[in-house]
């Protein structure tokens, strides 16, 4: 019997990279497991049903249990529908995995209403809506008098957390939401039994990333692959299990490293009791304040994938992707 024998995880995204690598090794351990994927282009055009299908018979071939659905987590009946098609094939949920998401990069100037709104939509709507229609079968599970452990983990990016990166206007807000909605659906669902945590992944090579510099660059062919988007399986394993304790966390997940997020922190801070604040004075404080500099945190979050030109390659990333659109 595996880890997670019993157990029915809905993991949206799941055709392709993260959600691929972990809905495999959810099945792995024995989860039954609802692969949902339209198949979009990564900026979310088009679709293939093909591409759910094929990791549900890669599930099947290694003996695994798992449907396909590939409705759009931004059709609100849609992501209802979701959560049916798991208890109709496994009689239950215990848990989803909130991974889809869509990316379409440019400069603020260049970005338009609808590729804003339809970015977000999914990333940040799309976790919503399908977190929504499963708290809702919980509840009534709940008033019934099923009392069983349940898990929903979102997915976060360092884009939106700790590196958000210039022509992602639209995909790092999305993802600082979903972070901080994590909080939220933590401290409302934990009357449920149900646990919610945020996994988030740094460095991961996927068809969204690999436009970072150094991202495309193969791996050692002695040792593990740190950018393998199935680093980041194991822990969301771990954190849709019975016995996970965990919930209102974000974890940052970077090759062999998982860090706890503290989020947007408070650092050094100027006071003044009394009257308020002058223009002069406040300034003449602040402008002394060791502050970030976001380029020099930038290139540190990216670190060696950037190699050993890497602040050149990166300012020239930058340079090429905002003016090519």
């Amino acid at each position: 019997m595996g880890e997670l024998t019993g157990r029915t995880v809905l993991v949206t995204g799941a055709g392709r990279g993260i959600g691929r690598a972990e809905a495999l090794h959810l099945a792995a351990l024995g989860a039954n497991v609802v692969v949902n994927d339209p198949g979009v282009a990564i900026d979310g055009r088009g679709g293939d049903e093909g591409v759910a299908a094929a990791v549900v018979e890669e599930i099947h071939a290694l003996g695994g249990r798992a449907v396909a659905d590939t409705g759009s987590v931004t059709d609100w009946d849609g992501a209802g529908r979701m959560v049916e098609r798991a208890v109709e094939a496994f009689g239950d949920l215990h848990a989803v995995v909130n991974n889809a998401a869509t990316e379409v990069n440019k400069g603020i100037e260049r970005l338009t209403e609808a590729e804003f709104d339809d970015v977000v939509a999914v990333k940040l709507k799309g976790t919503f809506a399908v977190s929504h229609w499963a708290a809702a079968h919980w509840r009534r599970q709940w008033d019934a008098g099923v009392r069983t452990d349940r898990a929903i983990v979102n997915t976060a990016s360092g884009s939106g957390l700790y590196n958000p990166l210039p022509g992602q206007s639209n995909y790092a807000a999305a993802n600082a939401a979903v972070a901080a909605m994590t909080t939220v659906h933590a401290l409302e669902l934990g009357r449920l039994g149900v646990r919610v945590n945020c996994v988030v992944p740094s460095m991961v090579r996927t068809r969204l990333t690999l436009q970072v510099p150094g991202m495309d660059r193969a791996p050692a062919e002695d040792g593990p692959d740190p950018r393998d988007p199935a680093v980041v399986a194991p822990l969301v394993s771990y954190l849709v299990g019975e016995g996970c304790p965990l919930t209102g966390q974000s974890f940052a997940v970077r090759g062999g490293t998982v860090s706890a997020s503290r989020g947007w922190s408070l650092g050094e801070h100027v006071h003044k009791d009394g009257e308020a604040w002058t223009v002069p004075a406040l300034a003449q404080e602040l402008e002394a304040l060791p502050l970030d500099d976001p380029f020099e945190h930038l290139a540190a979050a990216l670190g060696p994938a950037l190699g050993a030109h890497g602040r050149d390659a990166l300012q020239a990333m930058i340079g090429a992707e905002l003016d090519k659109h």
